[in-house]
């Protein structure tokens, strides 16, 4: 039918949380510290569009990134201005990639990644 949300699990609570809320202007549906698992769970939606869960717990293992590796590759977000949300984020002191065409679209889109690099993509809507 559709995707539900997106779990996400951050090395720093508060980092991520600053990251997702403020740079990439996420709203809080609600925040919850599960004490049995010392562990936070954030939900957060795009308008009214509950779209991940930002989780923390002591001592996650490190993912890696780079070279690419099985699984979850990256999350990509629709913009209406892929030039404007680029600048946005690079003023708000993000190092973004530069803007490429997707060869099958001739779309226009660009990667950056969240404080636990987690590769983003913003492709144009």
């Amino acid at each position: 039918m559709k995707i539900h949300h997106i779990a996400i699990i951050c090395s720093n609570y508060e980092v991520s949380k600053k990251f997702y809320t403020e740079v990439l202007e996420l709203n809080i549906i609600r925040e919850v510290y599960r004490e049995e698992r010392q562990s936070y769970k954030l939900d957060l939606a795009i308008g009214d569009h509950y779209i991940i869960e930002l989780f923390s717990f002591p001592d996650p293992p490190k993912r890696p990134s780079r070279p690419e590796s099985c699984g979850l590759r990256h999350l990509a977000f629709s913009v209406e201005n892929v030039n404007e949300k680029r600048q946005e984020l690079i003023q708000k002191g993000l190092n973004c990639e530069e803007i490429r065409i997707d060869e099958f679209t001739g779309k226009e889109f660009f990667f950056t990644q969240d404080p636990d690099q987690l590769p983003l993509e913003f492709y144009e809507m």
